[in-house]
């Protein structure tokens, strides 16, 4: 009898590549029956997760346990930028891991990422979408299940914003050291499933460990050299002041955006902790910069 994966924002990019990457997997599809979880069901992907066999459930995170009712893992996604308020997702992630051990769940994977005040020593504070999820992240450690963290690194279809055209140039224009600063880069769309499959596969001994999901660190000289060279366009690399940044974004996600590139340079995204580990988990490669740019030339 098929375990089933309970898989939580099974629409969004995250848990949609989740979905597909299990059944793509010989093994693992026949392991697993997904249980999609999404908020709204009247939208064409949910459909679309309906007819390929997967049961598209609609479930608020705080009504949890009929959600992961039966299940043997779990995937949680939190999504900070439905509320942009750090105790709504805080009081989301809490929810689902006190159904989760109501229910007798085995393994539970959280979609996380560090806690940029605490890394920063208290110079970027403001990186709320961050600091959320590894509050979320602590207090899943502290309940004592069996858990993986993958965390995904900055989304590649993010340049999409990032870049700039005036003209027939491209600029990216980010407020720190276009040769210090490094970016994790991750498709997510494409990739977040290899990542979660790793965490199945080689579970219980990712247990407790943190994959970090990205396929290499750009710095932004790098970024747009690439960018440049598969599309044949214009394309520059600029530092300007975090003022000049933050005049370009809404206020209320100036300052939060501004610390999330600053972080780049300075104690970097993920600390500095290197990528190797968690790459040699995986049976699929991640998809490269200049592989997406290609990809996705006409959506720039």
């Amino acid at each position: 009898m098929s375990k089933i994966l309970t898989v939580f924002g099974a629409t969004g990019n995250q848990g949609d590549s989740v979905i597909k990457a299990i059944l793509a997997d010989s093994v693992l599809s026949k392991e697993f029956k997904i249980r999609g979880i999404t908020h709204d069901p009247s939208k064409s992907s949910s459909q679309k997760l309906a007819a390929a066999g997967v049961d598209a459930d609609i479930s608020t995170v705080e009504g949890a346990l009929p959600a992961v009712s039966g299940a043997h893992t779990v995937f949680l996604v939190t999504n900070f930028w439905e509320s942009m308020k750090k105790e709504v997702e805080l009081s989301q992630g809490k929810a689902v891991t006190e159904a989760y051990k109501q229910a007798g769940v085995k393994h539970l994977i959280f979609s996380s990422l560090r806690n940029v005040t605490e890394i920063s020593n208290g110079r970027l504070p403001n990186v709320t979408h961050f600091d959320g999820k590894a509050e979320i992240e602590d207090y899943i450690r502290a309940s004592g299940i069996s858990s993986t963290f993958v965390l995904p690194g900055l989304f590649m279809s993010n340049f999409f914003d990032f870049f700039n055209k005036q003209g027939d140039t491209y600029t990216l224009a980010w407020p720190v050291n276009l040769e210090k600063a490094r970016a994790p880069l991750f498709d997510a769309a494409q990739d977040t499933g290899k990542f979660v499959k790793a965490a199945l596969a080689n579970w219980p001994s990712t247990a407790g460990q943190r994959i970090l999901a990205a396929t290499d660190y750009y710095t932004p000289k790098r970024i747009v050299d690439e960018f440049q060279k598969v599309t044949g366009y214009k394309a520059q690399a600029v530092q300007i002041p975090p003022e000049t940044f933050k005049s370009f974004l809404p206020e209320p996600v100036a300052q939060d955006m501004l610390e999330n590139i600053q972080l780049l340079e300075d104690p970097e995204y993920f600390a500095g902790e290197p990528l190797e580990p968690s790459l040699k988990l995986l049976d699929q490669k991640p998809t490269l910069w200049e592989e997406f740019v290609i990809q996705n030339k006409e959506k720039f």
